[in-house]
């Protein structure tokens, strides 16, 4: 299974891709050097049929399709998010406490706290700054030799927590140690980040921690991987693989749309609760028809899925359990937090079946709340029929997630067979 070229290149995506931004950054790679152009959102667009071609909006959000060779007929769309949960840096994230640089961290999303503790951290993003010549910039950073840690109290400080559970409040208890605080040494940060980038004035930042530890096999015949952000890379890049591996046929405009900000509600500009995919759609096609394409198209909707629990199978609906390595997973939910229904599920379960890939089918118990994902609100925005999909996963939203490797070459190639 490590010698698939599919799963080496995920590998490789996932290392490189410790924010949204750096993620839009490696996509937008392999869209250019496969033959996508990229057009700016602020230009005057010029599309040609049969083409390929790409946009970003504010760096970490992308849409690429393929134009048809003749008037668009549906549209085949895949989407995913390029967002995970995790720490952002606060605004003026450096103080000191006692004889240590802190930096203060504000939580993203919805992260297991507690698997962040112990561990070495970089620091990456996006910094906003005016250059030697006076011009803003932007760029996206990565700083990964320097690792700041959030420690844990011991136990023998906290004699209970192996009993009754750790117990973390947000703000006291999940400030990084940066460095021991030498007296009149400055700022930490801003040196650091002159050392990658030469700047006249650092005017603001979009900075997240990252574990520094890289993505591993694991398992007899190393059939499982372990990593952080597999909760959504793992679907952006099925998503690319699909769109990579297509080419232009008479009447489909192929898309995907790798949305970032789904772990906070989607509700920004580059969100898939923002009218994003419809500004790309409009430039596209005249309106008129974009409402007779949209009944005719279908939305794939690729998210991680929870993987049954060997240790809490009973947090499972015993008729819906994945399992690793069973195949993909079509999420389902009577409140539309998953955005399937009947006829969304048997397109997609046609497509499955005639290329052989394997599926399974989850909804959560009944008395247990349900997620949400892009899919809903997509489907809101557009009204274009949707389904929500994924492959299992275990410990979901902490610093080092599980998934199996057969799962994830599957949705490659179910990405590619919706394409074809």
């Amino acid at each position: 299974m490590k010698n698939s070229n599919v799963i080496a290149d995920l590998i490789e995506f996932i290392d490189n891709s410790p924010t949204a931004w750096q993620a839009a950054d490696q996509a937008a790679a392999r869209l250019l050097s496969s033959g996508f152009k990229e057009l700016k959102e602020g230009h005057a667009w010029q599309t040609e049929p049969g083409k390929k071609y790409f946009t970003v909006r504010n760096g970490s959000s992308l849409c690429a399709f393929i134009m048809p060779k003749q008037i668009p007929e549906s549209i085949a769309l895949i989407g995913s998010h390029t967002d995970s949960p995790g720490f952002k840096l606060k605004p003026n994230p450096e103080f000191s406490r006692f004889n240590m640089t802190m930096l203060g961290l504000e939580v993203y999303g919805s992260p297991l706290l507690g698997s962040w503790l112990n561990r070495d951290l970089g620091i990456a993003g996006r910094i906003a700054f005016i250059d030697e010549g006076g011009r803003l910039q932007e760029m996206n950073v990565v700083l990964d030799q320097r690792p700041v840690i959030i420690p844990q109290l011991a136990l023998h400080l906290d004699r209970d927590v192996n009993k009754k559970g750790l117990v973390l409040n947000a703000q006291q208890h999940t400030s990084a140690i940066a460095a021991i605080d030498e007296s009149g040494s400055g700022s930490y940060l801003e040196p650091i980040l002159r050392d990658l980038v030469a700047f006249k004035q650092l005017l603001d930042h979009d900075l997240f921690v990252f574990p520094l530890d890289k993505a591993r096999f694991v398992g007899r015949n190393e059939e499982m991987i372990s990593s952080y952000r597999t909760d959504n890379l793992a679907g952006v890049h099925a998503s690319l693989q699909g769109i990579l591996s297509a080419e232009a046929d008479d009447s489909a405009l192929k898309m995907i749309v790798l949305w970032d900000n789904e772990e906070i509600g989607s509700a920004t500009p580059q969100g898939a609760e923002s009218p994003y995919v419809l500004h790309v759609l409009e430039r596209l096609v005249d309106r008129s028809d974009l409402l007779r394409l949209l009944p005719q198209s279908l939305c794939v909707s690729i998210d991680l899925a929870h993987g049954v629990h060997p240790n809490y199978s009973d947090r499972h609906d015993p008729n819906h359990s994945p399992l690793l390595g069973e195949g993909i997973v079509i999420k389902y939910n009577a409140n539309q937090r998953y955005a399937t229904d009947a006829r969304s599920s048997a397109m997609l379960q046609k497509v499955c079946a005639d290329h052989k890939i394997p599926t399974q089918k989850f909804v959560v118990r009944s008395d247990i709340p349900c997620g949400s994902t892009i899919g809903p609100l997509h489907a809101k925005v557009s009204g274009m029929p949707t389904v929500d999909i994924g492959i299992p996963q275990l410990s979901m939203h902490s610093a080092r997630e599980l998934i199996a490797s057969a799962d994830h070459i599957n949705m490659a190639r179910l990405a590619s067979a919706i394409f074809a």
